[in-house]
């Protein structure tokens, strides 16, 4: 049988989150078994058709049809991230926040998607999503995705505030919190943005863009910069 997460893993932090059914039929299956299935496939990008069911399940083996029923209901009833903020509040004594990183990724969607645009850089259509980590590369927090079209300043406001209040739900502050951000990110709009949230936002300066002579200098760590890397490689 393939495990990701053992079951006492999934039976202590993960199936206390999921919303408590009280009408409808009992899967034949455990739900430990299902949530497993769930996530092996997000781990290994299979599609859902070609699942290996028969390792996944100890007994019952249900159709693929159905775990993906449990995981779309999951989805939308927002049990993933509850799931997960539970999980972050819980760890927080493992998290090291003393130097963040944020940064956008890139993923082709060749087949198409709801939030999906062509990217001239990538010459492909795809999706994208921004990202939180900690010092270590320990992804903290995601946006919604964004249509690939779109450079990472599009609707930033909205997107960093969807991190943001991950973070505050996780009970984990943002006051003092000290980012990395690449050139992408460098505007006045968003140094606002993080400056309401309390963030130091440490962006490095886009030499494209057009400074006015009587723009004040920001400040930038260039030391800390350079160790952002952790976000590129937990991305890759």
């Amino acid at each position: 049988m393939f495990v990701v997460l053992d079951k006492d893993t999934i039976v202590e932090e993960i199936i206390p989150h999921l919303p408590k059914r009280k009408r409808g039929f009992k899967p034949k299956s455990p739900i430990s078994e299902i949530i497993n299935c769930i996530l092996y496939k997000l781990k290994t990008g299979i599609q859902w058709a070609l699942l290996p069911m028969k390792q996944l399940f100890s007994e019952v083996v249900p159709s693929y049809k159905t775990v993906f029923g449990h995981y779309r209901k999951w989805c939308e009833e927002g049990a993933w991230q509850t799931c997960w903020v539970e999980i972050l509040k819980k760890n927080k004594s493992k998290i090291d926040c003393s130097s963040c990183d944020f940064d956008g990724s890139q993923t082709p969607a060749k087949k198409g998607g709801e939030q999906v645009g062509y990217q001239a850089r990538k010459k492909a259509k795809t999706t994208n999503s921004l990202f939180l980590s900690d010092r270590q590369g320990l992804m903290l927090a995601m946006s919604q995705p964004i249509s690939g079209e779109h450079h990472d300043l599009y609707n930033i406001k909205t997107h960093f505030q969807e991190i943001t209040s991950v973070l505050k739900k996780a009970k984990i502050s943002t006051e003092g919190l000290f980012v990395n951000f690449d050139a992408g990110f460098d505007s006045e709009n968003l140094r606002k943005i993080t400056a309401s949230e309390g963030i130091i936002a440490n962006i490095c300066e886009n030499k494209r863009n057009q400074k006015s002579p009587s723009e004040t200098e920001h400040y930038f760590d260039k030391k800390l910069y350079k160790e952002r890397y952790t976000i590129e490689r937990s991305n890759a």
